[in-house]
């Protein structure tokens, strides 16, 4: 978008006036840098602090008036005192007034600054003086990122939910719902905001090397080889980089081919593997003739040029939301056999085709090994996850010429007048909001309980991880990604076959329920349920009635399974409080070590869960309804 364009979606439906950018334009400040911007970013991110960490039992601001459902809180600190409306929804919830924060200091209101109410925090955080710095970069890059967005991303959610898909996947102004630093891309410099944020939706040309094939690993589907697949997604190139190995003096049969983020070429591949390219095991090929889009995850690219090829997903070594966004060359040894086994569990069960899911399956991984860093490492590390990459099903091959696709995380995207995009889809889609959220529920919940009831088995179902799939605003399927790294089988009662032992995982029996009652009612409903009851006739109680709802249907329609139901109860009285910005701040390097899941989680006590209420009517044994056909 060009800076008109910018000023002429932003100005008739932003609350406050923005001033042009022309002024920063053409110097080497970045044209978002600017009071308003900043200072409307600093309100978004203190209203989220207050929120999440409020929720997360870091602070407790206190109520000093209540009136007409709204509460009015303070939180005293040292020298200062934040002051808030909001609206106390089920899961402890914090639904604050934007305008309504204010903070005083001596009898005086201050401007609002995220930076500086962390480091007024800081103590009740816990966060390391090692990691505090760091902390607070990430802090500002996504104070950073936000005013970029105002700037950019201005697009009012009634336009965006008639809006094609890049066009959406692009225009989100949030990222991940609960972390405050959702957008530290550390590695990041101001050039690279406008080439590779999501935020920017620039079209960009992926970096081609060749490999040679035994230094790396490739894998694919089982009947799909390196040579067919690197035809289809290369074209005409194919031949071109082989006769430039031919030219070099190099047999192209010696070699593989592999994409590689433009910026971990510039930044990272050509120092650290400086000794590789030097001896030719790494020759650069040139830039594909296909323009990508980066995704809403920053290391997944959209084909633009034509959308039907593949996801490319490479290695970026930038720091983003506590960890180094490589890609393993061990992990990407099993990654398509792993698929091949999920997408054939989930396509043998006639269930999940009845429910419209499906799984975009991750056909062919390579991973190039550098010989000194796993010589010489024995432990996982991010200089081991600098060259790899893997290719994943477009979607548009599952769906018809009418239907459009919107990432799942649309759902909870919200405009600069404050006005919900799930509000719109469903003005748009001619549906009551009560029949919407019901499909939405039957496509996006119902399949993920009986992956786990049936099967153990649990994505990672946020709202970047799914794809919805829609026929005039209405939900009728749902396409999940990211197999390869974020599925796993819980605590499973059969082995599993040698290529996907690592998907299987021991978790205490208590957390197992955390896959759902954790990542989708506290990360997901916790959020849609106030948008619903704010915006549209679907009020929360209402909402976590479907939600129960759809439970019951699912149960009754599955008896077999009664006694998962009773081992694993959706409708007991409360769930550990696990805390997320907890654990970032625990260690923002690695949040979470794969080889052991449990061992850096933080929790805060339990949490009310809002199905509890409908034990008596809904829970197995229960029930008082009879199933649906």
């Amino acid at each position: 978008m060009n800076l008109a364009t910018n000023r002429a979606l932003l100005k008739p439906f932003t609350q406050i006036e923005f001033p042009t950018l022309e002024a920063a334009a053409h110097t080497h400040v970045p044209a978002h840098l600017i009071p308003e911007y900043w200072q409307a970013a600093n309100r978004h991110l203190v209203k989220k602090i207050l929120c999440e960490f409020t929720h997360e039992k870091i602070i407790t601001p206190q109520i000093y008036r209540q009136a007409a459902g709204i509460n009015h809180y303070e939180l005293r600190l040292k020298d200062c005192t934040y002051y808030f409306s909001a609206r106390h929804y089920q899961l402890d919830h914090l639904e604050i007034e934007t305008g309504s924060i204010r903070v005083s200091s001596a009898g005086q209101d201050k401007p609002l600054d995220a930076m500086s109410l962390i480091i007024k925090l800081k103590d009740a955080l816990g966060i390391s003086e090692t990691l505090l710095p760091t902390y607070l970069e990430e802090i500002t890059s996504t104070l950073y990122s936000k005013a970029y967005k105002l700037a950019h991303q201005a697009i009012p959610a009634a336009t965006l939910a008639k809006a094609d898909y890049q066009t959406i996947e692009a225009g989100m102004t949030e990222g991940h719902p609960v972390f405050i630093a959702n957008n530290g891309r550390i590695g990041f410099d101001m050039q690279d905001y406008d080439q590779f944020a999501p935020e920017s939706a620039s079209a960009l040309q992926l970096v081609w090397i060749a490999v040679r094939k035994d230094k790396t690993t490739f894998s694919a589907l089982k009947g799909l080889d390196h040579d067919s697949l690197l035809k289809q997604e290369l074209g005409e190139q194919f031949t071109e980089y082989q006769q430039h190995l031919s030219a070099k003096g190099q047999a192209a049969d010696g070699f593989y081919f592999m994409p590689v983020h433009p910026w971990q070429w510039r930044e990272k591949i050509t120092r650290t593997f400086a000794g590789e390219i030097a001896r030719g095991d790494i020759i650069y090929l040139g830039e594909s003739q296909d323009c990508y889009q980066v995704q809403q995850s920053i290391r997944t690219f959209f084909n633009l040029t034509a959308p039907q090829k593949c996801y490319v997903k490479t290695a970026l070594s930038i720091l983003n939301m506590g960890f180094m966004r490589g890609l393993s060359p061990l992990y990407m040894s099993c990654t398509p056999q792993i698929n091949a086994w999920v997408a054939n569990l989930i396509e043998s069960d006639s269930y999940f085709a009845e429910q419209g899911f499906v799984i975009l399956k991750e056909i062919a991984a390579i991973g190039y090994h550098h010989r000194y860093y796993e010589e010489a490492l024995t432990q996982d590390s991010a200089y081991k996850k600098m060259l790899s990459a893997l290719w994943r099903e477009s979607p548009l091959p599952h769906i018809e010429p009418q239907q459009t696709l919107m990432t799942m995380a649309a759902l909870l995207h919200v405009d600069h007048q404050e006005q919900a995009l799930l509000a719109a889809l469903i003005a748009h889609s001619g549906l009551s909001a009560k029949e919407w959220v019901k499909r939405y529920l039957n496509l996006y919940l119902s399949p993920l309980l009986h992956a786990f009831f049936a099967y153990d088995l649990v994505f990672m179902p946020h709202g970047e991880n799914l794809i919805l799939v829609l026929d005039a605003g209405i939900p009728v399927k749902i396409l999940m990604k990211d197999i390869g790294e974020e599925v796993a089988v819980l605590n499973g009662s059969e082995p599993l076959p040698q290529e996907v032992q690592r998907l299987a995982v021991e978790l205490e029996e208590e957390m197992k329920l955390n896959y759902i009652l954790l990542d989708i009612f506290d990360c997901i409903f916790r959020y849609l349920a106030p948008i619903l009851d704010k915006q549209t006739e679907v009020s929360e109680t209402l909402f976590w009635e479907l939600v129960a709802d759809n439970v019951r249907d699912y149960q009754a329609q599955h008896p077999q399974l009664a006694d998962k139901f009773a081992q694993y109860d959706l409708f007991k009285d409360s769930f550990v409080r696990t805390c997320l910005n907890r654990i970032q701040l625990n260690n923002n390097q690695q949040m979470i070590d794969l080889a052991d899941r449990e061992k850096n989680l933080r929790f805060a006590g339990g949490i009310d869960n809002p199905l509890a209420a409908f034990r008596q009517s809904h829970a197995f044994g229960n029930q008082k309804l009879k199933p649906k056909p």
